[in-house]
């Protein structure tokens, strides 16, 4: 008798605690859609795009917050559907630490330090990792290619000399 008394109680207030979880003080709703194609990729991750942004003289770099000439590269989507009208690019990867506008590099034996690499769009926006691009226009008919650049960007006041290489994934989102 005393078990289910105490069984009774333990379960009144698992019941009682987990209503209490439940309580909201905000919501996120959710939307989207999942379609039946959209364009075909050419730079996937078994056929990455090469960018090579080159060898930078330190002396380039003159504090934090200081780039190196932007290298542009193009991403292209081939075969689009005629539903899908836009196109937005979302790139993701390792950011410095505490900062999600600059793709960190990737470690290895004598990497580069106090330096990173920064992404914009062809208006030479700067696109934060995560985020999704502006929306760029597309054709059905022809290859459609959209533009980005990537240029080194220091993140401290002194960056030292070494390999300077990183890895972004990109995802394209429609509408």
């Amino acid at each position: 008798m005393k078990k289910n008394i105490i069984a009774s109680a333990f379960a009144v207030a698992a019941v009682l605690s987990a209503s209490s979880a439940f309580a909201a003080g905000g919501q996120v709703d959710f939307k989207g859609e999942i379609i039946d194609a959209g364009c075909e990729v050419v730079n996937t991750p078994s056929a990455p795009l090469d960018v090579t942004l080159g060898q930078v003289m330190k002396t380039e770099f003159t504090g934090a917050g200081s780039t190196a000439a932007a290298t542009d590269f193009t991403l292209v989507l081939k075969n689009c559907p005629d539903t899908v009208h836009n196109a937005m690019v979302k790139f993701d990867g390792t950011n410095v630490t505490g900062d999600t506008s600059v793709l960190a590099l990737t470690p290895e034996s004598g990497v580069a330090t106090g330096v990173g690499i920064q992404l914009a769009d062809d208006a030479n926006t700067v696109l934060p990792l995560f985020t999704a691009s502006k929306a760029y226009p597309l054709s059905s008919t022809a290859d459609n290619k959209l533009k980005f650049v990537a240029r080194y960007i220091a993140t401290s006041d002194t960056v030292s000399v070494g390999p300077a290489n990183s890895t972004a994934n990109f995802s394209v989102t429609y509408n």
